[in-house]
C-alpha cells in the first residue's frame, strides 16, 4: 500500500489562512478561511491547530494576515498595529516556544524591510512571503529531521508515540511521525503503538487517523497500557515530539511522556526525541525553568462536552519535562545530538541546515 500524502493543517490561501479544525477530528473534516489576526489568535488558544512547529506557522500566518488587512496607510500607524498583532498572537499558548521564535522572525523581517524603505505595501507583502517562507522551510525541515531519525528505528516490529507530532502537529511530514513515515518508506516494517494521550486524545483522534490515513499499521492502545507494553520486549524503540528542549536536554512534551521515558528506561528501550531546531530553548539552563501550560479542568472532566466525572477538582498541566537522562538522542534537520546534550545541541543551533535554505 502506498502512503497518502501528508493533510495539510494550515495553508495561505486567497481566501485567509486555512485551517483544519483538529478539533472536530476524526468524525469531521472541517476548514475554516480566517481574515482576521485575532481568529488565528482564537484557533491556536482554543487547539483548532496545535503541536508546536504547526503553531509557530499559524502565528507567522496570524502576523502576516493582521498586517496585510492594518488599516494604516503610514509606516508609524503601520508600526503600532504590528506591535498589537504580535502581542495579541504571543499571549496564546505559553509552552511552545515555536510561537515565540516563529513572531521574533516575523518582527526581524518587518524591521529590516520597514528599515530599508518605508514603503506600506512592500511591508504588507514582505510579511506574507516571510510567513510562506517559514511554511516552506517546516516542510523541508521534517523531511531532513526524518532521514535523520529513520535509521533509529528497528527493521521491523513495534515503535510507541505520544500525543501527536504529524503533519497535523507541524505542517509538514511530523517530526516523530515523519521519523515512523520516512522509516517506512525506506522499508522498514514497524507497527505503532497509540496511546490514547488523554484528556484531550491526540493520540486516539489525531494520531491514529494520521497513521491509519497513510497505511501505517497501528494499535490504539489507553494510556496505562503504556508499561505493559513496553514490558513485553516487543517494543524496539519509542519517539516522541517536543514542544520546548532546554539547554540540557530536558525535553517538554504532552502530558504523560515523562513516564513513558521512566518505563522505557525501566525496561531497555531506547527513548528518542524528534523535534525542529526551533523548539531548542538554549536560554534556559534545564526544564525546571519551562512554563507549563494549565488548561481547563473541564477537559479532565469532560470528553468532548460529555462529563465523565461528579463535580469534583481536576487539575490539568497539559505538558510534563522528561530529564534528559532519559533521553538516548534527539533528533533534528540539522542532526543528532547524543549526550551530553549541551554542547551537542549548542553545536546543532549554530549550525546550518541540512535543506537547501533557496526554498524562497
Amino acid at each position: 500500500m502506498h502512503a497518502a500524502q501528508p493533510v495539510e493543517p494550515i495553508e495561505w490561501t486567497e481566501r485567509g489562512v486555512v485551517i483544519l479544525d483538529q478539533r472536530r477530528l476524526p468524525t469531521e473534516e472541517v476548514r475554516n478561511a480566517y481574515t482576521d489576526y485575532r481568529e488565528v489568535a482564537r484557533a491556536i488558544r482554543q487547539m483548532e491547530i496545535r503541536g508546536a512547529p504547526a503553531i509557530g506557522v499559524a502565528a507567522a500566518m496570524g502576523v502576516a494576515l493582521g498586517v496585510f488587512h492594518s488599516p494604516a496607510n503610514a509606516m508609524e500607524a503601520l508600526k503600532a498595529d504590528f506591535a498589537a498583532i504580535c502581542a495579541e498572537l504571543a499571549n496564546t499558548r505559553p509552552t511552545a516556544v515555536d510561537l515565540f521564535w516563529a513572531i521574533e522572525r516575523m518582527k526581524r523581517r518587518f524591521a529590516e524591510v520597514s528599515h530599508v524603505a518605508a514603503n506600506v505595501a512592500r511591508v504588507r507583502q514582505a510579511m506574507v512571503d516571510e510567513a510562506k517562507q517559514i511554511h516552506l522551510e517546516r516542510k523541508a525541515a521534517d523531511e531532513a529531521l526524518g532521514r535523520f531519525g529513520a535509521e533509529f528505528m528497528p527493521a521491523e516490529g513495534r515503535v510507541l508515540t505520544q500525543c501527536n507530532a504529524g503533519a497535523l502537529a507541524t505542517a509538514g511530514i511530523g517530526s516523530a511521525l515523519g521519523v515512523i513515515r520516512m522509516a517506512v518508506a525506506q522499508g522498514r516494517r514497524l507497527h505503532v503503538l497509540v496511546p490514547e494521550t488523554r484528556p484531550y486524545l491526540q493520540g486516539a483522534r489525531l494520531t491514529a487517523w494520521e497513521l491509519d490515513r497513510g497505511g501505517i499499521p497501528l494499535t490504539l492502545i489507553t494510556d496505562n497500557m503504556v508499561g505493559h507494553f513496553l514490558k513485553s520486549g516487543t517494543v524496539g524503540a519509542v519517539v516522541v515530539g517536543a514542544d520546548r528542549i532546554a539547554a540540557n536536554g530536558d525535553t517538554a512534551n504532552k502530558i504523560g511522556t515523562y513516564q513513558i521515558a521512566v518505563l522505557a528506561r525501566e525496561n531497555g528501550v531506547p527513548f528518542y526525541v524528534a523535534a525542529p531546531v526551533s523548539t531548542l530553548d538554549l536560554s534556559l539552563p534545564s526544564g525546571e525553568r519551562i512554563p507549563i501550560e494549565e488548561r481547563s479542568p473541564e477537559e479532565v472532566t469532560h470528553i468532548q462536552g460529555v462529563r465523565i466525572a461528579p463535580h469534583v477538582p481536576a487539575a490539568h498541566p497539559a505538558f510534563d519535562v522528561t530529564p534528559a537522562r532519559y533521553i538516548a538522542a534527539i533528533i533534528t534537520e540539522r542532526g543528532v545530538a547524543r549526550p551530553p546534550f549541551e554542547p551537542a545541541l549548542a553545536r546543532l543551533a549554530a549550525a546550518q541546515p541540512a535543506f537547501p535554505p533557496a526554498v524562497r
